[in-house]
């Protein structure tokens, strides 16, 4: 036997996967898996068609239970569950995912759009969507269809094949990534991070579903006070509408409104001061803006009957990094809390206390936004051991680069805004203290400015609300690249690296031998060059991969999914964007380290937030627990023994941003 396997399957269940989550999906009792379709080595595909009567053969059984036996899947975590439903609990270990493996060489996630980017010859069909609706999915009972809730094989004989044709060119597919991408090895840290990641998935965090349904109803209420409110003031049936909104606004002052987007309506308030009706309509639009109540309801949505979320961590979600996309809840964009007792006002949404939230709160939205945190909750008995990277990307860069006065400061107190300001203002630091205008924009600078950013960036990071002119924008632009000559060097370093790789082919390294850029053609089945990886080699060994650099326009640019469109299509880049990117990676490869070493300490997170760790820890023992946790990850990796780390944490009974 083969020691590859190759699986696909295709199921059913009454629960919403993309609104619910695969974890919730297949705890559903009406879960199950209408068709299997498997390959050995390289095999033909063979189907069971489960759901007219097929059995699944003892070959598959014995090489599913079988350790020695590595079963690839494209997004293997659907298979797992699916056959864990089953009563085949395979550990993550002898699961291979091919998404995983196609992110990692700078490829699309999904099978359809990999198979597009390698131009397949097994592609996967594009009838699936039409099927998994049909076959899959609930169906809507109508006088047409005799009332039925679901479509059988019987329902649709003809389609019913060419979905089980679809299942076998799934597997085609998913072997032929494999094979294609086999000369690009992913590193065993990566593997064990990622069989961590499906235990962190698997263990999931446990919702506060009270909260969340308190929530739902208070913003139902307030939407519906709201609303009447704007139509009580503009006369509008429906002053949600943006052209009606637009129109009566002009009625009211002659002004021709060409958005009203969030930042839009905040700065029309003085702008209308006196229209008092025109300012309580845009305070009431900014309320019902807030997107964060969608959230609460993500909460109820994928909650399983333990009330705990999850799958809400994608692997190498970010193929340009290798960080973690958010799925479901999002977590990586949650509202900030602000409040100096935060107990009060997660009490009275849980009680329901409208009216008592609008006493003693303008905003009750906001309300709601900045308690979306603390829906994320201890069980009884334990508490959140929370730990923090201190300041990890300007750590990472300034080691990348060689700053040696950055290093010292991050080897001493830390305080890279005040340290930064003084050098680019030339006041003592001694003067610049929490509250200053120059610690503030030494901040805003140090946060915008790392990544070959200009005046944009530093608006975009709050300097537009500081009061400067373009004139003081520019100065402080400058006295950061003066102050910070290492960082300015390497942006362009990078960028002539990447070009030398990319273009001309050479294997080129820089910062001390840290960063190694090189070039491999990429081959179809008949082995013909099609394209090229360029990969970067960073110091944990692992490597970021860009398909098919070329220049245009006299720009290096690369073929990647344009977050924007969500399609595959040329992007351009430069120096200092690589650089963001590299020391994001790097960041990234600093928490592996730190969860793994974790893991070997017995910690298995329920939650990692950017470059914080979350561990549910028993109450008597958390101040203990949560020390060995920052001890731990202040460590560096043996790849960076010289990187000066430090974490920080707190203890809490649910998720806040302390």
């Amino acid at each position: 036997m083969t020691n590859e396997l190759f699986i696909d399957i295709e199921t059913f269940s009454s629960v919403d996967i993309a609104e619910c989550g695969v974890y919730k999906y297949v705890e559903s009792p009406d879960y199950e898996i209408l068709i299997l379709g498997y390959a050995f080595g390289d095999q033909n595909v063979r189907i069971v068609d489960l759901a007219r009567g097929e059995k699944i053969p003892d070959e598959f059984i014995n090489a599913l239970k079988d350790p020695g036996v590595l079963k690839v899947a494209h997004n293997a975590v659907f298979e797992r569950l699916g056959f864990r439903k089953y009563g085949y609990d395979i550990p993550a270990e002898q699961w291979y995912c091919t998404m995983v493996k196609a992110a990692y060489c700078g490829l699309p996630l999904s099978l359809d759009k990999v198979s597009e980017a390698l131009d397949l010859n097994d592609k996967k069909l594009d009838t699936g969507k039409r099927l998994i609706r049909y076959f899959s999915c609930p169906e809507k009972p109508k006088k047409s269809n005799g009332m039925r809730t679901r479509n059988m094989p019987e329902h649709a004989p003809e389609d019913w094949e060419e979905y089980k044709r679809y299942n076998m060119y799934d597997v085609l597919a998913e072997r032929e990534i494999y094979r294609r991408l086999s000369f690009v090895n992913i590193p065993l840290t990566e593997r064990k991070m990622y069989v961590l990641d499906q235990q962190i998935n698997d263990k999931g965090v446990l919702l506060d579903t009270e909260l969340a349904e308190s929530a739902v109803y208070i913003n139902n209420v307030m939407t519906d006070t709201l609303t009447q409110r704007s139509m009580e003031l503009t006369g509008l049936e429906n002053p949600n509408s943006v052209t009606q909104l637009k129109n009566w606004i002009k009625s009211r002052t002659n002004a021709t409104i060409t958005s009203l987007s969030k930042g839009d309506v905040s700065d029309m308030a003085s702008r209308f001061k006196f229209y008092p009706d025109v300012v309580e309509v845009l305070g009431i639009r900014k309320q019902l803006a807030k997107t964060s109540i969608a959230k609460y309801s993500k909460m109820l949505d994928c909650a399983c009957s333990d009330n705990r979320g999850r799958g809400f961590f994608q692997f190498y979600g970010a193929n340009r990094t290798g960080r973690w996309a958010g799925r479901l809840l999002q977590l990586q964009n949650l509202s900030k809390n602000h409040f100096n007792d935060i107990d009060l006002p997660r009490s009275l949404v849980r009680e329901r206390d409208i009216s008592m939230l609008e006493m003693l709160y303008e905003d009750v939205p906001d309300v709601l936004s900045q308690l979306v945190r603390t829906g994320l909750i201890a069980p009884k008995g334990m508490t959140f051991a929370v730990a923090d990277f201190s300041a990890i990307e300007a750590r990472v860069i300034s080691w990348l680069a060689q700053s040696k006065w950055r290093l010292d400061v991050f080897r001493g107190d830390g305080k890279i805004y005040e340290a930064t300001a003084s050098r680019m203002f030339g006041v003592p630091i001694e003067l610049i203290t929490k509250g200053s205008d120059y610690r503030a924009k030494g901040k805003v600078s140090e946060l915008a400015l790392g990544y070959q950013g200009s005046i944009g960036a530093l608006d975009n990071m709050g300097a537009d609300k500081m009061g400067l002119t373009d004139m003081q924008k520019r100065e402080m632009v400058s006295g950061w690249r003066n102050a910070n000559p290492e960082i300015v060097q390497m942006w362009g370093k990078i960028e002539d690296a990447f070009y030398k790789a990319g273009i001309e082919g050479r294997t080129y390294s820089i910062c001390n031998g840290r960063l190694t850029f090189s070039r491999a053609d990429r081959f179809d089945n008949k082995g013909n060059v099609v394209g090229n990886f360029t990969f970067i080699k960073l110091p944990s060994g692992r490597v970021l991969t860009y398909v098919d650099v070329d220049m245009l326009d006299g720009r290096l640019s690369y073929m990647g999914m344009n977050q924007t469109t969500k399609k595959w299509e040329r992007l351009e880049t430069y120096g200092g964007k690589l650089t963001e990117n590299i020391v994001q990676a790097i960041a990234r490869d600093v928490l592996v380290n730190s969860l793994l070493n974790l893991k070997a300490r017995k910690f298995i997170p329920v939650s990692h937030v950017h470059d914080e760790v979350i561990n549910e820890v028993p109450q008597e023992r958390a101040k203990v627990l949560l020390g060995q946790m920052c001890d731990i990850m202040s460590i560096p990796p043996d790849w960076a023994t010289d990187m000066p780390l430090r974490a920080d944490g707190y203890i809490t009974p649910y998720y806040i941003k302390d």
